[in-house]
């Protein structure tokens, strides 16, 4: 996942910079035990041997306590966000994704009234590991009762363990990790077993609970213990001018015969982002008050709105199982007029935040759709009418 990392506290922004690091870490035991099926096998067919597009078709929707009391959680909001999604975007799949028991229940319960099918994936971070596994016990066991009452449910036990679970990679907090990543200032062995530990601890929490699909949402890079889980869960920024190295790539992750979901996937607002892959939320300067957008970028939403739309054909192309775009909204990067406060050009989302008064963070605030979110409607409502 990608957020705006901050100079303080956890941010789930563009940390997969430490993913290089991961994989270079793998060299030096790769955790994969399964036997590699054809990719052939992998997308959904016809009966006459063609792809029939991707099953589910969403947008990552990110609960949290907010990063101000302007952008605090709303039980109200998120009904009116998930019905946007449902109704205006015809996304027929929501990721719920963040922390919070009560948030993340609440929204899942709510996608399950709408009818979308549901990937959850709990993403507490920073806290002890036992705390990190009751965390998913309590929001799996949620969603294997909506999953008894009918609903379309799948469980993603966490994302990135090695950046936001403490004791895997040093370092007090998820900065601190990435740091010591880059510098190297780790074991990659030790770090492997006990990535591999702490992966299989959460898959076994994860079957305990839920008795549907399980996954993982692992960056690019990452070495993953696939034989664990149903359905391969990916993290995608990847950019290529050339259509076909995305499907090259992509295939890469269907050797275990194991349908894949591209559990983010998406660009920021501005001119060349696509090209940032998963590090384009880099250009904001926090130590500034107001912060303000680095550099001169152009702000641009038909470049994002053009991204998406060419990696939804590619995924449905390959008949993958679920592509899930980031995000919906992202409260605290707030769209201003002025390009230097247009902290929305950094976004991933497909909606911009707009402010009643833009300096003061207890301001109330609606949110407005970008070219991106347009371009998701009209592909997801083209596939629901086929």
């Amino acid at each position: 996942m990608h957020r705006d990392v901050r100079s303080e506290g956890i941010s789930r922004a563009g940390f997969l910079a430490g993913a290089g690091a991961i994989g270079a870490a793998a060299a030096a035991g790769p955790l994969l035990t399964g036997t590699p099926a054809s990719a052939a096998t992998a997308g959904r067919r016809d009966g006459r041997g063609n792809h029939e597009g991707l099953t589910h078709r969403g947008v990552c929707y990110t609960v949290g306590a907010g990063e101000t009391p302007g952008t605090a959680w709303s039980t109200a909001r998120m009904r009116r966000d998930l019905r946007a999604i449902r109704h205006d975007m015809h996304a027929t799949s929501i990721e719920v994704t963040g922390d919070g028991v009560d948030r993340l229940n609440a929204t899942a319960s709510e996608a399950a009234e709408l009818g979308l099918h549901i990937w959850l994936q709990p993403t507490l971070g920073d806290r002890p590991p036992s705390e990190i596994l009751d965390h998913l016990a309590e929001t799996g066991r949620h969603l294997e009762r909506l999953r008894r009452q009918g609903a379309r449910a799948d469980l993603s036990v966490g994302c990135e363990f090695w950046l936001f679970v403490p004791g895997i990679v040093p370092g007090a907090d998820a900065q601190e990790r990435i740091r010591n990543l880059m510098e190297g200032n780790f074991d990659p062995e030790q770090m492997m077993r006990r990535l591999s530990a702490f992966t299989a601890r959460a898959a076994a929490v994860g079957r305990s609970v839920f008795g549907g699909n399980l996954s993982y949402a692992a960056a690019q890079d990452d070495e993953v213990d696939w034989n664990l889980f149903d359905i391969v869960g990916i993290d995608y920024y990847s950019y290529f001018p050339d259509r076909a190295d995305y499907v090259r790539e992509l295939r890469s992750y269907l050797r275990w015969g194991k349908p894949l979901a591209i559990t983010e996937f998406g660009t920021c607002t501005y001119a060349g982002a696509p090209e940032q892959g998963g590090m384009g939320w880099d250009t904001i300067d926090y130590t500034k008050q107001p912060p303000e957008i680095k550099g001169d970028l152009v702000r641009s939403e038909r470049t994002q709105a053009a991204y998406l739309t060419e990696l939804l054909g590619v995924f449905e192309e390959m008949g993958l199982y679920a592509a899930m775009a980031f995000e919906f909204v992202t409260a605290d990067a707030p769209h201003s007029p002025v390009p230097r406060y247009d902290l929305d050009m950094a976004s991933y989302a497909v909606v911009k935040p707009v402010k009643d008064r833009f300096d003061d963070p207890e301001s109330d605030w609606h949110w407005e759709p970008k070219q991106a979110f347009h371009a998701l409607a009209r592909c997801y409502g083209r596939a629901r009418r086929r």
